[in-house]
């Protein structure tokens, strides 16, 4: 039977929700005459799919695919439900603000809120010095707001401890890149992976993560390329592969460096191009062969033969790419296991060419741009470090600052949590993160921010972070706003402003310009507004490996997207890297990096004898500030799950209890043959009590400092119930939609490892 689409008995977030056209959640008809189509990009991940946001009468009220040549009339399921977020019940309109934790927060001014943070940064750097006040920002802003916030933390703040939630997504990759390249970036276009032989996808859940990016693979696939799948899981696109390696996590640098062992052992190699393009090739070819087939084979949990396999499939292709994501990135050898990567494509002379190369597949929407422009730790605009001295005065010369007044680099994200409960930082201001859920060993987070004698947090929605803070800042969502992103491929897309902000609703780059006033440097943060801060952005990356300063907002506007580098107005952009075999060293060589295996941090014994790893689901972004309050992606998956194999003898919705070092968590199973039986997975999209980081190590990478999430010991038990999944915070006095949450209360698993609905018309 059709229901009506009648908002008064229709709500989105039921069971009736695909079949009434999926209304907007303030319950507007999803049927509107004389709207207007604003061209834009998704909000969510790395593919930065085109879009239309519908908009009437000054209100966002629907979404279309748009034939952008990224995503070409396809969108997943959160990029469908994204509009929802602009209009929700849920969104913040006002300043909360309250002076102690034991009291409830309450609606303030805006006058009163800025008032009260600028004296307490004031007061806390007055009392404890300039770096006892520290700042995080966040891989989701524009480009625009994460330069804003490196500069805000230099230049207002003059604090070293600025960071951002980037340090938990990319800073792997990019360390490798770095390192092997000299530059940062996705070496080519996602249109190659249609001209190449060999597609090897590395510790990436493609078909979930990245939806709309598997018309690639399947557009690969139909021009004959081969397929090689390493992951843990079976998932989606794992189980169309032409070989699929289930290795053990925490094995990957073993197994690739095995895999170049082959290579290297049966001559196939390039040798001209390694002569020509590379260094400290010898050094690599010693650590592989410590690698053998057989003793790899040993420590990942494969068929010795496998490897072989692979090694022949992707040296003998004429043209061979290879992509990787977190999987191989969330490790304490992250930075490692991305280089032997590099060294495979490199060692085979595939790099530089159409169908031949090397690619990054970053998380966030502006994963790639937000690690470009400042708010890093280490880094100044243009991808510039700021322990260089050279960098140094030229960024100072740009800001119109001493030199002598910039401060050194500072700590990463997990880092600076430890600091808080050491007290050595001691007030903190948080822009688009929400470590409560994103951080690993929640009880370790929860404890530095509560040792926070002040703690601020921007969000449109309440999230668990802003929820414990001091004071909240309700902010724009993305399509209040304009500005850029630029996605994984490093091709930076223009970002419209649909409608104005909800009132009582403030930009980020007002806040921090109002801010910056009162503290007395108004005068280096005069913007009105996102595109004039991007023409200082350009100015700043001049010249850079980085540069963005032949991109503008009418540029962006005429082509659709440009990669950088662009060094000027009339330069097409970048879309491909490395032609000719030049890197961006200055000697224009491969600097190859050997690698050996080492174990994961957490030990396995007979208490602990299993590995738990983590991950996304299709319906959920990161911590789930924003999707778990819309009501189809609620509904499509309302909770999180423990993937199990059969050999543990358990049935679909049983009680399992997943115990690690830092605690424990109970949820329904999820049995499936999909996954090695000496590993289980929970997705981290959810909080405590039911987050999978309240299991997780916060053991870092010692290069990049990212925590390894995909690899803890861990034992599972029998249990009599599952935990209940709590609802998102909203201020007191209020209650969360209750349409969108309904669903909210469902105790079994999904259907299947790939998310409940996924396989549905």
């Amino acid at each position: 039977m059709t229901v009506p689409l009648d908002p008064d008995i229709t709500p989105p977030g039921t069971g009736r929700f695909r079949d009434a056209g999926g209304l907007p959640a303030d319950r507007w008809r999803a049927i509107r005459g004389e709207e207007t189509l604003v061209p834009t990009h998704c909000c969510f991940c790395g593919v930065q799919c085109g879009m239309y946001l519908r908009v009437h009468d000054g209100k966002v009220f629907g979404v279309e695919p748009r034939d952008h040549d990224i995503n070409r009339m396809r969108l997943c399921p959160k990029g469908l439900n994204a509009y929802q977020q602009v209009n929700h019940p849920d969104r913040l309109t006002a300043p909360l603000f309250r002076k102690s934790r034991a009291d409830d927060l309450r609606p303030v001014s805006w006058e009163q809120a800025l008032d009260v943070t600028a004296e307490q940064i004031q007061r806390i750097q007055a009392e404890h010095g300039r770096d006892a006040f520290g700042m995080l920002g966040g891989a989701s802003l524009f480009t625009e707001k994460t330069y804003l916030v490196g500069k805000f933390a230099r230049v207002a703040l003059r604090t070293r401890h600025v960071d951002y939630n980037g340090r938990l997504c990319m800073v792997s990759a990019a360390g490798a890149n770095k390192l092997s390249f000299g530059i940062d970036r996705a070496a080519n276009p996602f249109a190659d992976c249609l001209l190449t032989d060999c597609l090897l996808i590395a510790g990436s859940n493609v078909g979930e993560c990245f939806p709309v990016m598997t018309q690639y693979l399947w557009g690969a696939r139909d021009r004959g390329a081969k397929l090689i799948v390493v992951d843990p899981r079976e998932t989606s696109i794992a189980r169309t592969a032409d070989i699929h390696v289930a290795l053990r996590p925490g094995t990957d640098a073993a197994f690739f460096n095995a895999v170049l062992h082959v290579i290297v052992s049966e001559g196939l190699t390039d040798e001209a191009f390694l002569a020509e393009h590379t260094t400290g090739w010898d050094e690599v070819r010693a650590a592989a062969a410590e690698h053998p087939p057989e003793r790899a084979a040993e420590i990942c949990g494969v068929p010795e033969q496998q490897i072989t396999q692979v090694a022949r499939m992707f040296a003998t292709a004429p043209k061979a790419m290879a992509w990787h994501a977190r999987g191989i990135e969330h490790h304490t050898q992250g930075v490692e296991n991305c280089l032997t990567v590099i060294n495979l494509c490199v060692a085979t002379g595939n790099l530089g060419k159409p169908g031949a190369g090397y690619g990054t597949i970053t998380g966030q929407g502006n994963g790639q741009g937000g690690r470009e422009h400042g708010q890093k730790s280490d880094m100044l605009p243009g991808g510039r470090s700021i322990s260089d001295p050279v960098h140094r005065m030229q960024v100072a010369n740009i800001w119109g600052v001493d030199v002598e007044d910039l401060p050194q680099a500072g700590t990463s994200m997990m880092e600076m949590v430890h600091q808080m409960s050491r007290g050595e930082i001691r007030g903190l201001f948080g822009l688009c993160n929400n470590p409560f859920v994103s951080l690993p060993n929640y009880a370790v987070v929860k404890a530095g921010y509560d040792a926070l004698e002040f703690h601020a947090q921007c969000d449109f929605f309440l999230s668990e972070t802003a929820a414990n803070a001091h004071l909240v800042l309700p902010v724009t969502s993305w399509a209040e706003d304009d500005g850029v992103m630029a996605n994984a491929e490093a091709r930076v897309v223009r970002h419209r402003k649909a409608q104005e902000p909800l009132p009582g609703v403030r930009t980020d780059t007002w806040v921090l310009c109002e801010l910056a006033r009162r503290l007395g440097v108004g005068d280096k943060f005069d913007f009105a507004g996102s595109e004039q801060v991007f023409e200082e952005l350009r100015i700043a990356s001049r010249g850079t490996v980085n540069d963005y300063y032949g991109i503008t907002y009418a540029r962006l506007d005429e082509t659709g997207g440009i990669a950088w580098p662009c060094p000027d107005l009339d330069h097409p952009g970048t879309p491909r890297l490395f032609e000719g075999g030049r890197t961006y060293h200055a000697d224009g060589k491969v600097h190859l990096q050997a690698v050996r295996w080492h174990p994961p941090a957490d030990p396995y014994d007979d208490t602990y004898p299993m590995t738990l790893t983590t991950g996304r689901t299709v319906a959920h972004f990161l911590s789930g500030n924003q999707t778990r309050r819309l009501g189809g992606l609620v509904e499509q998956t309302p909770r999180p799950w423990v993937e199990v194999h059969p050999s543990h003898g358990f049935s679909n919705g049983d009680a399992v209890t997943v115990v690690t070092r830092r605690g424990s968590a109970t949820f329904p199973a999820l049995v499936t043959e999909a996954i090695r039986p000496d590993t289980v997975f929970v997705p981290y999209h959810w909080p405590y009590p039911v987050a999978a980081n309240e299991l997780t190590i916060d053991a870092l990478d010692p290069r990049s400092k990212i925590p390894e999430y995909k690899v803890c010991a861990c034992r599972i038990e029998a249990a009599t119930a599952v935990t209940a999944v709590p609802a998102p915070p909203m201020p007191p006095g209020r209650e969360s939609y209750a349409d969108a949450q309904r669903a909210r209360v469902e105790q079994l698993p999904p259907t299947s490892s790939q998310g409940r609905g996924t396989s549905q018309p």
